[in-house]
């Protein structure tokens, strides 16, 4: 898996770690040398990499995987299968910040992922984003109606 992810020893181990910890991963009882051990993916870890295989078939350009390979990218997408206001995307993704929610926002229209709409129906006009395109796609691979 190290060979085939073309990732470093460091930062592979800290992946497999944080995926055990998710609980996507666990080793494989009873299999396995102590330094080479097997993991296997747990019932939730199977869902994620069938959403994730989902996602990479919608995306098969490198230049446009580049843009899925960024971190709110997907999560933005994610959101995004109704219009949303800035804010409401932003509070959904406590963490994002202003400028990363901004720029990630600009990249996606770019791209025509997302479409951005001014609705005028409100006192003071305001943008919305909705999925588009290869963007809608993707959000119908994650699917987070419940």
């Amino acid at each position: 898996m190290l060979a085939a992810s073309g990732a470093g020893r460091t930062s592979f181990a800290a992946s497999l770690e944080h995926l055990t910890q998710l609980k996507l991963l666990e080793r494989n009882p009873g299999h396995g040398h102590p330094l080479r051990p097997e993991f296997r993916l747990t019932p939730a870890g199977i869902k994620a990499a069938e959403i994730a295989s989902k996602i990479v078939t919608v995306v098969p350009d490198e230049k446009e995987f580049a843009l899925l390979r960024k971190s709110w990218t997907v999560p933005i997408l994610a959101l995004t299968a109704a219009p949303q206001r800035f804010s409401g995307i932003r509070t959904n993704l406590v963490p994002i910040t202003d400028r990363a929610l901004s720029a990630s926002l600009v990249q996606l229209e770019e791209r025509e992922w997302i479409k951005r709409d001014i609705n005028t129906a409100a006192r003071v006009p305001f943008p919305t984003y909705c999925a588009a395109n290869a963007g809608q796609q993707i959000n119908r691979a994650i699917d987070l109606r419940v």
